[in-house]
């Protein structure tokens, strides 16, 4: 008896050992979640289809980008780079996965979410903040990683990348206000939208339509082929769009199907 009961706590002792050195599971593996890219609303918001579900709204956790689309605020600096950096890192059609925190949604009902590349190397919130495209923004509970984004953001501004040199020394303040997405605006939203300012100076030369860079306006049409639009994939589209370069209205022109 004696024998048995010893047995019996070495096994115990044994399980309780093994478990302790066993390394804990990823949380960001337990609850990823595979999506596809729609479209890109702004630098820190996307549109995905999340496996078979609706296309649903994600406002990427941890980080804010400057605004382009805010119903009362104009393009703040470095928000159409921000924009066209998101849209590089998530083209549409490209697949990735969410990770969620303690919080499902924001108080706009947007779906709030780390986003990883496909491979699972690259958080693209980590990504934006430490390229300068972005500026840490905290919100509790949801602080899984913001001692990397805070080393991220740290480290792009030593570097004076992105919008840290490129914004004349004004800083942003970050919010996680709501951009205007196609949705609410056909709806029509609450409050009129300022027009976006081109990000270049203005000129009768170049079309209002296309802010982040200069195309002349139409006639003659032009199309994603055209040389003028060379090397210009996923840039930004406002209304009427004489050219047509973005054929299903969201926002975003000669979209890589990649």
């Amino acid at each position: 008896m004696y024998h048995r009961h010893s047995l019996g706590v070495m096994l115990i002792a044994g399980v309780i050992l093994l478990l302790t050195l066993m390394p804990p599971r990823s949380v960001a593996a337990q609850e990823q979640i595979p999506a596809t890219v729609i479209s890109i609303v702004d630098g820190d918001t996307i549109k995905v289809q999340a496996e078979a579900g609706p296309i649903i709204t994600v406002r990427l956790i941890g980080i804010d980008t400057p605004e382009t689309k805010h119903p009362s605020k104009p393009v703040q600096c470095f928000g159409p780079e921000a924009s066209a950096r998101a849209a590089e890192l998530l083209p549409s059609g490209s697949t990735g996965a969410l990770e969620r925190d303690v919080q499902e949604q924001d108080r706009y009902g947007r779906t709030l979410a780390y986003v990883w590349s496909a491979d699972g190397t690259t958080m693209v919130n980590e990504q934006l903040a430490a390229e300068g495209y972005a500026v840490l923004l905290t919100i509790p509970p949801d602080v899984r990683y913001v001692e990397r984004f805070r080393v991220a953001q740290q480290s792009a501004r030593e570097q004076g990348a992105g919008l840290w040199s490129g914004c004349n020394g004004n800083a942003l303040e970050a919010s996680d206000d709501a951009p205007v997405t196609d949705d609410q605006a056909a709806a029509g939203p609450t409050a009129a939208p300022q027009q976006p300012a081109p990000a270049t100076p203005a000129s009768s030369a170049c079309d209002p339509s296309y802010p982040d860079f200069c195309i002349a306006p139409a006639p003659p049409d032009l199309n994603c082929t055209s040389a003028v639009i060379a090397g210009h994939k996923n840039f930004r589209v406002l209304q009427p769009d004489p050219h047509h370069f973005d054929s299903d209205k969201d926002g975003v022109g000669c979209e890589s199907r990649r």
